[in-house]
């Protein structure tokens, strides 16, 4: 586990959840995937739309880290639903401190299988 992965993953949800979409386009990679349950995309334009329209905030809960990948269960709230939650997982791939990939997942079990990590894997916070 890198240090500097889940630092990356971190700065990436602060930057998503202050609406600093700059800083989100930093971060990651210039071909970024960006999957969940509506479908994939991929590259910075299809990122800059997701962060501007989606109105989801990700709040980091526990985390797993191995090899590059970096699964994190969050706290998910959308703009359009004031007041309501879910939890949520979701698969970062990070190569030299930018976000490559990212999965949402609709829970933890899910998004630990999508990626091979297991309990092992947990951070410790």
């Amino acid at each position: 586990m890198s240090t500097s992965e889940i630092a990356t993953v971190l700065a990436w949800h602060d930057a998503l959840n202050s609406s600093d979409v700059e800083t989100l386009l930093e971060l990651s990679s210039d071909d970024i995937e960006i999957g969940g349950p509506r479908g994939a995309t991929q590259g910075l334009n299809a990122l800059r739309d997701w962060a501007t329209t989606a109105g989801i905030t990700l709040e980091p809960q526990r985390m797993y880290a191995h090899d590059g990948i970096v699964v994190v269960e969050q706290t998910a709230a959308w703009a359009a639903d004031p007041g309501s939650t879910s939890t949520v997982a979701t698969a970062f791939h990070v190569s030299r401190d930018r976000v490559v990939s990212v999965f949402r997942h609709g829970d933890l079990e899910t998004a630990l299988g999508a990626t091979d990590l297991s309990e092992a894997d947990l951070v410790d916070s």
